[in-house]
């Protein structure tokens, strides 16, 4: 057991490596799902009481719905069960790499105004499209300095940063759309989610302004600083275009790391790396945990919608505009109360496929719960964050942005509409 900690950093990269190999087809996809696996394993420890029992019970659930459908008759792949998310595991480790990029200046004085404002809303938002979770760190702990962070300060950071889900291909929610809404074109959501994430900019400076009347402590963006993440988004839209072939998921697994290799600023790369592998990615367990206990809840649901096609069936139904702002709005409520956008996706995603929807607008249907509900709850991951390192309480958390909330959700229900249903 000792052993297996000490290697934890490797076995997780390791399975980012044997994924990409098992994507050429050298080898067999169960080589880098065991290594999956087995870093869940080492890392388990590692994890919040709370996070274990989150996935403790997604994997009971699933499980337990898989053995019922199995005794009425329906089986499904190990496949489907253990590797679903494999995908989406090799993808976060890929871009775990970005954050040796990141670099903090403690020297330069806080801005201040409204152009402080919009300048964090809009890098944090830049920045946590590439980079993702660790700059939330990096800029609250600069801003607060030895004051508490304000309320304001929260609301700014957590729903931009929350808002590059939807035009990111280096956030973990585009992993999920593509995966759970099978045949989405990411490239036809890009303008209308950057089209989101302005409004959320725009939305929220706005009101940060009013409340502070202009007193507030912004981030000191630098421009070089927004040089990887504008350069890594443009490689990943370059590539695809030259190459459709090769999946989003793919062209992130090898891109973040080799451009991170290329353009990160150390004295020694080889320590850097070597510390990063040793330390930075064993940190990663509640990630793992989460992603592959979601996989087993997925297929357990998808197992018992098999089992009684006539209690699920929605043939009645058609994935119009009004169900589709239906159930955006349920998953955006389960998403604020504490359930991962994942797992909410997990439960909609078989039950909404049989509809034959248009699959770009699925998965701009996931991408939205995921920006929106992640924004605006104190019981995700990111609100936690808030909620555990800065004392902000859970409940104001949500009471500072659920007329946010209301206002994306119609937003994204008229972009569904009127662009993406035309």
């Amino acid at each position: 057991m000792m052993l297996l900690k000490q290697y934890t950093g490797w076995l997780v990269l390791s399975t980012l490596l044997f994924y990409l190999l098992s994507v050429t087809q050298l080898i067999s996809v169960l080589f880098p799902t065991l290594l999956a696996w087995g870093a869940n394993f080492a890392m388990w420890h590692t994890l919040a009481a709370s996070a274990k029992r989150q996935v403790s019970w997604l994997m009971v659930i699933g499980s337990a719905s898989l053995l019922f459908a199995g005794s009425q008759g329906i089986w499904m792949t190990w496949q489907q069960v253990f590797a679903v998310n494999l995908p989406m595991l090799a993808m976060f480790v890929a871009v775990s790499f970005l954050d040796l990029t990141n670099s903090v200046d403690k020297k330069r004085q806080l801005p201040t105004g409204f152009s402080a404002i919009l300048n964090t809303a809009l890098g944090v938002q830049i920045l946590g499209a590439v980079i993702n979770l660790s700059v939330i760190l990096v800029f609250a702990d600069r801003m607060k300095a030895a004051i508490k962070l304000t309320l304001v300060q929260q609301f700014i950071l957590t729903r931009n940063f929350s808002a590059a889900a939807w035009w990111s291909p280096f956030f973990v929610a585009t992993g999920v759309a593509l995966i759970y809404a099978p045949g989405m074109q990411w490239q036809k959501t890009l303008i209308p989610g950057l089209a989101m994430g302005l409004v959320a900019i725009i939305f929220s400076s706005i009101e940060a302004y009013r409340r502070t009347k202009g007193e507030f402590n912004g981030y000191p963006i630098q421009r070089e600083s927004l040089v990887i993440p504008i350069f890594l988004a443009s490689s990943v839209i370059l590539f695809h275009f030259i190459w459709p072939s090769i999946s989003i998921l793919v062209l992130i697994c090898l891109l973040a790391p080799s451009a991170t290799i290329l353009l990160m600023k150390t004295a020694s790369r080889k320590q850097s790396l070597l510390h990063f592998v040793n330390h930075k990615l064993p940190q990663i367990g509640s990630q793992f945990a989460l992603f592959l206990a979601a996989g087993i809840f997925s297929s357990g649901i998808s197992a018992i919608i098999l089992c009684y096609p006539a209690v699920f069936n929605l043939d009645s139904f058609t994935f119009s505009p009004l169900l589709f702002s239906f159930v955006l709005a349920g998953m955006i409520l389960v998403g604020i109360i504490g359930v991962h956008p994942v797992v909410s996706i997990a439960i909609a995603s078989p039950m909404l496929l049989p509809l034959n929807p248009d699959p770009t607008q699925l998965g701009f249907l996931f991408l939205s719960a995921w920006a929106i509900s992640a924004g605006s709850s104190g019981l995700t991951g990111l609100g936690l964050l808030m909620t555990s390192r800065y004392d902000i309480p859970t409940k104001t958390i949500v009471s500072n942005s659920l007329h946010y909330a209301i206002f994306m959700w119609l937003l994204c229900s008229a972009v569904n509409w009127i662009g993406l249903g035309a």
